[in-house]
């Protein structure tokens, strides 16, 4: 299970054999039950974590309605980085849509890695940077794109997910209700 994350960590940052035990010291294994939460609304982010196996829902709940905005699955990280970074409360949920493993590090631990390992606070820099760059597309796309083309784009960054996530969170995620997301999909599969 820590090969993923090593071999993730890796690809940004090379770790010698010490800084291997580091990391593999820091993060501890977490399980989420389908329906668990990572992150409640109003509580600190305390962890960011990494998805061996499972698949996660980020969401807000506005007016009673929950609007999806992203999905973490495997080889990917989890967190609210809006709450982590600051360590204030947060506005975002973050929900198991399946039974889930998570390595997590704590806050306190991430700081640990950033002072022990080399290259540590690069690594930081460059999650972070791709975090902020991909929040800026998807602002982009809410505002400049048609809610089939934002569907189309979900088809294509994840193509393996539509089997795993139900109607109602892809509607969400592409900002329509369940039933205009039926039509896009019709007029989509029907071009084919």
């Amino acid at each position: 299970m820590i090969n993923n994350l090593l071999n993730s960590i890796q690809n940004l940052i090379t770790l010698n054999p010490t800084e291997i035990g580091i990391v593999t010291s820091l993060f501890k294994e977490k399980i989420y039950k389908k329906g668990d939460f990572f992150l409640e609304e109003g509580r600190i982010c305390k962890q960011v974590g990494f998805v061996v196996k499972g698949l996660m829902r980020y969401y807000i709940n506005h007016d009673g309605e929950e609007k999806t905005y992203a999905f973490s699955q495997e080889n990917d990280y989890v967190c609210n980085y809006e709450s982590f970074l600051p360590q204030k409360p947060s506005s975002k949920i973050i929900q198991a849509l399946e039974d889930s493993i998570v390595l997590a590090i704590s806050y306190d631990d991430l700081q640990l890695l950033y002072a022990n390992v080399s290259e540590g606070e690069r690594f930081g820099r460059i999650a972070i940077e791709a975090v902020f760059i991909q929040l800026l597309q998807d602002i982009n796309s809410f505002y400049t794109e048609t809610p089939e083309l934002r569907y189309e784009r979900f088809l294509n960054a994840h193509a393996d997910l539509q089997q795993r996530i139900s109607q109602y969170h892809i509607a969400s995620f592409v900002g329509v209700k369940p039933q205009s997301l039926s039509r896009i999909r019709k007029r989509i599969f029907t071009r084919f």
